[in-house]
């Protein structure tokens, strides 16, 4: 089957779900990652064909993108950060607000010389301890999560991507003492509400790990009050702390901190004009 003609096939199968230019980004996507084959290759020789084989692959795909099972499961891979990093149903899916979270440390440390050292807690597929390690190469980091797969999943990102990241497996919510001090803590914990379930995508809701995603409704911040208590006791002085957060817990973030003694406080936006991002200094 002509090539051309299966992409035609694909994005008309999926407009129903997905926008005809969603659908067709998906198509060069698998193109590019299953056949290394570009936008420009298949623009250059329209006579390129699928096998039989390649056929089915590509059908059982369009099933399995019917389902809103996430590309990037599919694929097994994402970018973030420029960096090429393995995904499954292990992690979560690295977001461009964690991307705008990963900038601002950077921008924070620009005309930093000197070596940091970096907590990353709760880190997933290790999108940003791994970036961090990437572009603040004379800095020691470190990452933990309470998930065995999903520290197994960042060791090899880590590797792929000649990052130098040190592991640890911890329950941050059962971790009385870090056993050492940073200049930086980061986390992007859980914090969904599942009160707020229905605003959230099948794709995401079907597939992607809910013990990273969801909280209680009745205690929402109870990663963020365990880990800013942490930090107020593990930073080093005018050590910084970073977060990801709940877009409408703004307010009760920086009441948070506040309470616990940290200075400089700042709430950014993110890219979507949505409270994002916590800074404090203790």
């Amino acid at each position: 089957m002509y090539i051309k003609d299966y992409r035609t096939h694909f994005i008309k199968v999926l407009t129903p779900l997905y926008d005809a230019l969603e659908a067709e980004s998906f198509f060069y996507l698998i193109l590019e990652n299953k056949h290394h084959l570009r936008r420009i290759d298949l623009a250059l020789e329209p006579e390129l064909v699928f096998v039989e084989t390649e056929v089915l692959y590509w059908d059982s795909i369009v099933e399995q993108l019917l389902e809103e099972i996430p590309i990037q499961y599919l694929l097994g891979t994402t970018s973030f950060f420029g960096l090429d990093l393995e995904v499954n149903t292990n992690v979560l899916i690295p977001r461009p607000e964690t991307e705008e979270l990963v900038s601002w440390i950077l921008e924070n440390q620009s005309k930093n010389v000197k070596p940091l050292s970096i907590l990353d807690i709760g880190t997933g597929s290790g999108c940003i301890a791994i970036a961090l390690a990437k572009n603040l190469p004379n800095s020691e980091v470190t990452a933990l999560d309470v998930s065995e797969l999903a520290l197994k999943t960042a060791k090899r990102n880590a590797d792929h991507n000649a990052a130098s990241v040190a592991f640890l497996q911890k329950n941050i919510l059962e971790t009385d003492n870090l056993e050492d001090t940073f200049d930086i803590i980061v986390s992007n914990p859980p914090y969904v509400r599942n009160l707020e379930k229905a605003e959230i995508k099948k794709n995401v809701l079907d597939h992607e790990p809910h013990v990273a995603l969801f909280v209680d409704d009745n205690d929402a911040l109870v990663f963020y009050k365990k880990i800013a208590v942490l930090a107020q006791k593990n930073l080093n002085k005018n050590g910084e702390l970073y977060f990801e957060i709940n877009q409408y817990l703004g307010k009760e973030m920086i009441d948070l901190l506040e309470e616990l003694g940290f200075k400089d406080i700042e709430l950014r936006k993110d890219i979507y004009g949505n409270d994002r991002m916590l800074y404090g200094r203790i």
